[in-house]
């Protein structure tokens, strides 16, 4: 019997992973690292993560020396809530064709209508061929971008973010982006507090916004050369205090231009957009965490006025600050969501 909504709520939410032939060990272990970490306040888990084939439980390989033991086969996508499917290097029809194999193809049969779609990395060409990403927004690999918009002409590719969400089918760049995407999943799902939790026990930045640059010339500066990591520090504690560029510039001694530069190939974003996505992070946390006002918040965060704070949650995370914090806020008032 097809399992009810109201069950499906009483049970943590089923991440099914699937795992091909040549699937990168990193990648395939993000979703077990990031998802089994989010807790409720009660230090029950939020997701429940199963690990599928497309044919029989045994042996997949991966692309090291070794292979490991998948003990799901397919049908266990007809139980997912959401479906990942992480980067996998085994040549074949999906990546010279675009086309499904037949495996494939019957794995796919099983995914219930309404199941989110996820993919990391070149994972996006199985969803590509699979049809999910049709005439939609995605992203994968910088270095796999120009071939992937050849391959699968109708996909509007962005090969310049970390990843895309989509609503219900959500892709990321290559590797540690798939960190940054599950992350922005379990934030969505959950809140800041609970993914800040688990980005602390899993020791990486709790948030990289999704329009970050893929690839940042120079992400480790030369020894020689100045960065702006003071003042970034600097801004950070004064975001609700009106900032200019020249301010944030002054703190590291260069021109506005010389730091604007810097800042970009560091940052993969402009001085504007990181401030923007910083007072953004700001306000969600004060929604979830206190019960200052709407404008008493918007002050905080640096936003100035409920107004302004409203159009920008608004653009950042498609809702309302009055509607983001009925969703978030009892829970991680009670207990933070560790």
């Amino acid at each position: 019997m097809p399992e009810t909504p109201a069950a499906r709520t009483r049970r943590p939410h089923r991440v099914v992973v699937l795992a091909l032939d040549g699937v990168l060990p990193f990648e395939l272990g993000i979703t077990q690292r990031i998802f089994t970490r989010a807790k409720d306040p009660e230090g029950r888990s939020l997701y429940e993560v199963v690990t599928c084939s497309v044919r029989e439980p045994g042996p997949v390989e991966t692309d090291a020396d070794f292979a490991v033991l998948i003990r799901n086969g397919p049908e266990a996508l007809a139980t997912a809530d959401t479906v990942v499917v992480p980067a996998s290097y085994e040549h074949g029809p999906v990546l010279d064709e675009g086309v499904l194999t037949d495996e494939l193809a019957a794995a796919f049969a099983q995914v219930r209508p309404g199941t989110r779609m996820v993919s990391i990395c070149t994972g996006s060409y199985v969803l590509a061929a699979a049809g999910y990403l049709d005439g939609r927004p995605a992203t994968t690999h910088w270095a796999s971008a120009e071939h992937f918009q050849r391959l699968f002409p109708k996909i509007k590719v962005d090969a310049d973010v970390l990843y895309i969400d989509d609503g219900d089918v959500l892709t990321s760049a290559g590797v540690a982006a798939g960190i940054d995407l599950c992350l922005h999943l379990v934030r969505r799902d959950h809140g800041t507090a609970v993914a800040n939790e688990v980005a602390r026990r899993t020791v990486v930045p709790p948030h990289r916004d999704g329009g970050q640059a893929q690839y940042i010339h120079r992400p480790v500066p030369e020894s020689q050369l100045a960065t702006t990591t003071k003042a970034r520090a600097w801004a950070l504690a004064r975001l609700h205090e009106p900032l200019q560029l020249r301010d944030l510039a002054a703190q590291e001694a260069m021109s506005v231009r010389t730091f604007t530069r810097r800042f970009r190939e560091e940052a993969g974003v402009s001085p504007g957009q990181w401030l923007t996505q910083q007072r953004v992070e700001r306000a969600r946390h004060l929604l979830e965490s206190s019960d200052l006002s709407m404008d008493q918040v918007a002050r905080e965060s640096g936003f100035g006025t409920a107004q302004s704070m409203r159009q920008h949650l608004q653009t950042a995370l498609g809702v309302t600050p009055t509607a983001y914090r009925r969703t978030f806020h009892a829970t991680n008032t009670h207990g933070g969501g560790a």
